[in-house]
């Protein structure tokens, strides 16, 4: 066959070369994206002493404020999944991270608790639509053998994200006042706008599915292998051209992955639901156990610390392994230690010990569902099937919040709560175990995170 009739496959040709300085771009670019997103996303927590201090409010008054953005996450996501399987990744992540920057900055000038929740629900919007578009634009760029891993190391920008913002909101707020955190929110994200438009491709699978045109595609991957000759060559995707343009949300729904949709829903909801519940009520809990203030912030610190090493630990394995037993197994250990943690109160090294452990699971396994998702879907429906999975899950996210003061209102103890938790986290390994159970969806089960094909 000659050079002028070279058919190239571009998923094998992306997984026959080694990760190229161009991916390692991309890999940083959605980093840094998930950094502002996580910074962003706990501004709200940073600033509220300042707020009901300058502002002369209840703590309870800011409930709106807090919630606020979370709901726009999850319209966000919902609404930007199938936009993006319709007019591309980059355009849909360059607006959602414009549009964040801007309405963060706009809720530094709010003079009122209505006004702020207006702003943060606005803001909540792009982080939402950022986030699932992040993941499935690193997702289709990184060779199958590293995938999980790779979306597991973007996602750590998002620990690095919150932590940077608690770093800079205990210098900024003494110096500029708590409107300076929502300007360096809204700041970072806009100047990050400007270098996504001129160093961030659009997904190449993308565009051999729309048909973008075969010169686009060959100066996108000559990239990623530089001297290779693609000038002349025609690409294609084992998925084929989308036959439906504008009906991702009906791949998604179909009946060939709705039993596996469903099955990410309920996953990633209980995830979320357990993640949610411990972060705004081990506080209180440990405190309800005798802890002191201090004693009590100190043992919570401990559940994130080790989202970034287990998020690497986990996406290797799915790499090499039966992806979706992998995170199956990993909600089996949660469930397991959350029943420890519930009988280790009274022994503050071992309990904090397994706080720790429990943080590091929890987070991973939660985390690594995007990557999951990510391959379980055809390029047609793939950022639609993220962002509605990401969507749902913070459904969850709030009922954990509710679930949780529900229970403080019913008296129920530290070890009670916690043994509590072990049935949704069985509930969310059952579910991911059962992704792959459809004929045909996926080889997720081969264990290789390679998309779906039509």
């Amino acid at each position: 066959m000659s050079q002028h009739t070279r058919t190239v496959d571009v998923q094998r040709f992306i997984d026959g070369e080694r990760f190229s300085p161009f991916q390692w771009t991309i890999l940083v670019l959605c980093f840094l994206v998930v950094a502002a997103d996580g910074f962003d996303t706990a501004a709200v927590g940073f600033i509220a002493p300042s707020l009901v201090q300058e502002w002369g409010v209840a703590r309870s008054a800011l409930g709106p404020v807090m919630s606020a953005a979370l709901v726009g996450l999850g319209i966000g996501a919902l609404g930007a999944g199938p936009f993006a399987d319709r007019i591309g990744r980059k355009a849909v992540l360059v607006l959602s991270v414009f549009f964040f920057g801007v309405w963060s900055l706009a809720a530094a000038h709010a003079t009122s608790i209505e006004s702020l929740t207006v702003l943060r629900f606005m803001t909540g919007l792009g982080l939402g639509a950022a986030m699932p578009n992040a993941v499935t634009l690193m997702s289709e760029y990184a060779p199958s053998r590293i995938r999980a891993v790779a979306v597991n190391a973007m996602f750590c920008g998002f620990s690095c994200g919150l932590a940077i913002g608690g770093v800079a909101s205990a210098w900024l707020i003494p110096h500029f006042g708590w409107q300076s955190v929502l300007v360096a929110g809204g700041i970072g994200p806009v100047a990050l706008t400007i270098v996504l438009v001129v160093l961030l491709p659009e997904s190449a699978q993308f565009m051999v599915t729309r048909q973008r045109g075969d010169a686009r595609i060959a100066r996108v991957l000559s990239r990623i292998a530089k001297g290779t000759h693609l000038e002349a060559c025609r690409f294609v995707s084992a998925e084929g051209v989308a036959e439906h343009r504008g009906s991702a949300l009906r791949v998604v729904l179909s009946t060939r992955f709705r039993f596996g949709t469903l099955m990410l829903w309920l996953a990633y909801f209980m995830g979320l639901l357990i993640y949610y519940l411990l972060t705004n009520w081990l506080p209180t809990l440990f405190k309800d156990t005798g802890f002191s203030g201090q004693n009590a912030a100190l043992m919570t610190s401990l559940f994130p610390l080790g989202g970034i090493l287990g998020n690497l630990s986990v996406g290797w394995l799915m790499d090499r392994f039966k992806a979706n037993r992998v995170i199956a197994c990993t909600y089996v250990v949660a469930a397991l230690l959350v029943m420890l943690v519930g009988r280790g109160i009274g022994h503050q090294i071992w309990l904090g010990t397994l706080i720790f452990l429990t943080g590091t699971v929890i987070t991973s396994a939660v985390t690594s569902m995007s990557a999951l998702a990510a391959s379980f879907y055809p390029t047609q429906g793939r950022a639609t099937g993220v962002a509605w999975m990401l969507g749902v899950g913070r459904i969850g996210g709030v009922a954990g919040a509710l679930v949780g003061a529900a229970l403080m209102g019913l008296g129920w103890q530290f070890g009670s709560v916690f043994s509590m938790l072990a049935v949704p986290a069985l509930v969310a390994a059952f579910g991911v175990f059962a992704v792959a159970r459809h004929p045909g969806t996926s080889r997720i089960e081969e264990g290789k995170l390679t998309p779906a094909v039509e």
